[in-house]
């Protein structure tokens, strides 16, 4: 039985015979010779059709993205033909046998360039087409490697991954929630979680100690170039642990995915250096500083951490509310104020953000293990005991159920993927994104539903 190959495996395999499946990037008449250049997701070989090849008639008819197969043998190019541009271009393929598998209308733009000059909406539209550019599928598999790389090296250490929800209680996080209606329970809702925050607490309280999962998140948010709908986080939580070991877990983690994956880039500095929220803002003007001393080195990485924010900030109504989550203790030395509701604006917390090329790409800190903290925290949000005991008795139950001390981080994965692979959007490492304004054009959604479904749901929608 002849072995199905991968194309780019076929530059070690001279004078060997195999069998090669994909798609017809082009095709070229030269003479009687007929040039095919044969896609797969690994690269590009050129096989040559001449007039006694068995399938030449079928060649000559070949057009672009129709899907095939071939057998035949991988043969070494004449020296003046190598193709130094071409992973496979010391090669060519010979076939002696050649099967269309399915012909294709023709494509709504060409797939040989690197796809930016191509209106955004068509790429949307056709997404799937779109992601047979070999750019977009080294960002693919790029992705995979990456997450399955972050996966083995926290399973080493002893982390487990734990799904959570997707269906879950709709609570006041920051971002509005995606609602999903009830059916069983008429007037009832779900809500899609912007993150799994206190699902992640309450692995803690149920002894899990070492989390992790790659979570989606969905926020309802206002339309923004490089905003997504629903976005991946790298989830973490641990127990027993301060600051300090959660910052040199992630540290560790993100220079060994470097390292392994991308040899090509310098970190800047090591260990990342550290600014204070009020040092970030004073010097640059944000709080995600681009620190890189060479901004046009696009192999330079520059890292670093933002600490000590404040905790409180003021609403245009003069009320407080929190600068990262509710669920944030403060850092140690001002635990008494927050507790005693006083000299609220001058309590920091313990949150930390980790910055890469002026992008945050991850955020986290250690939380109110007690529930005494955490009902701090929303009477000085004005919360009323009613609502507090609607939207989080279930919290302050479970940590008063004997949680032990605990923090994490989330990572925007989709955002530290781009920069690592040097694209300027979030959605050209996704597979099937949104546009900016939220929508889906290849399934054309956010889309109407039948009137059976609504009176279902007992939903009736404005006129």
């Amino acid at each position: 039985m002849v072995k199905t190959t991968w194309i780019l495996e076929t530059k070690d395999l001279i004078d060997k015979q195999v069998e090669l499946f994909g798609w017809v990037a082009n095709r070229r008449d030269h003479g009687k010779l007929v040039f095919i250049d044969l896609r797969d997701r690994t690269g590009i070989i050129q096989v040559v059709f001449s007039p006694q090849t068995p399938g030449y008639d079928t060649a000559q008819k070949l057009r672009n993205e129709w899907v095939v197969h071939m057998q035949g043998t991988v043969k070494a190019r004449p020296e003046k033909m190598v193709n130094p541009d071409l992973a496979t271009g010391t090669v060519e393929f010979e076939p002696t046998e050649l099967e269309v598998l399915n012909e294709a209308a023709t494509p709504p733009f060409p797939l040989d360039g690197d796809g930016h000059d191509i209106g955004e909406d068509s790429r949307m539209q056709y997404r799937y087409v779109d992601l047979r550019r070999p750019r977009m599928a080294k960002n693919l598999q790029m992705r995979h490697e990456i997450l399955l790389f972050m996966r083995n090296w926290l399973n080493e250490r002893e982390f487990i991954e734990v799904e959570t929800p997707i269906l879950t209680k709709s609570t006041p996080e920051g971002a509005r929630d995606y609602v999903v209606p009830s059916r069983l329970y008429p007037g009832k809702f779900y809500a899609l979680p912007q993150s799994p925050q206190q699902y992640k607490q309450l692995l803690m309280a149920g002894g899990v100690e070492k989390y992790f999962q790659f979570a989606k998140c969905f926020r309802d948010e206002d339309t923004r170039a490089d905003r997504q709908p629903e976005f991946t986080q790298l989830d973490m939580e641990m127990s027993f642990v301060e600051r300090e070991d959660v910052i040199a877990l992630n540290e560790e983690l993100l220079i060994a995915i470097v390292s392994k994956l991308y040899p090509e880039k310098k970190i800047q500095t090591v260990p990342f250096p550290r600014l204070s929220h009020k040092e970030a803002t004073e010097k640059y003007g944000t709080d995600r500083p681009d620190v890189r001393e060479n901004k046009d080195d696009p192999n330079l990485l520059a890292f670093c951490w933002i600490i000590d924010f404040p905790f409180f900030e003021k609403q245009d109504d003069r009320s407080w509310t929190f600068t990262h989550n509710p669920f944030s203790a403060p850092k140690p030395e001002f635990m008494d104020d927050l507790t005693a509701k006083r000299d609220v604006g001058s309590i920091i917390t313990s949150q930390y953000d980790v910055v890469l090329n002026g992008f945050e790409i991850g955020g986290g800190s250690i939380r109110n293990h007690r529930p005494e903290a955490l009902r701090a925290v929303f009477e000085i949000m004005g919360f009323t005991p009613g609502r507090i005991e609607k939207n989080f008795g279930h919290m302050l139950r479970a940590l008063g159920s004997g949680v032990p001390p605990h923090g994490g981080i989330a990572w925007g994965m989709d955002r530290l993927i781009a920069v690592l692979q040097g694209e300027t959007s979030i959605r050209e490492v996704m597979a099937f994104p949104k546009t900016g304004d939220a929508r889906d054009l290849m399934m054309d959604s956010p889309s109407e539903l039948e009137q059976k479904q609504l009176k279902e749901l007992r939903i009736k929608p404005e006129t």
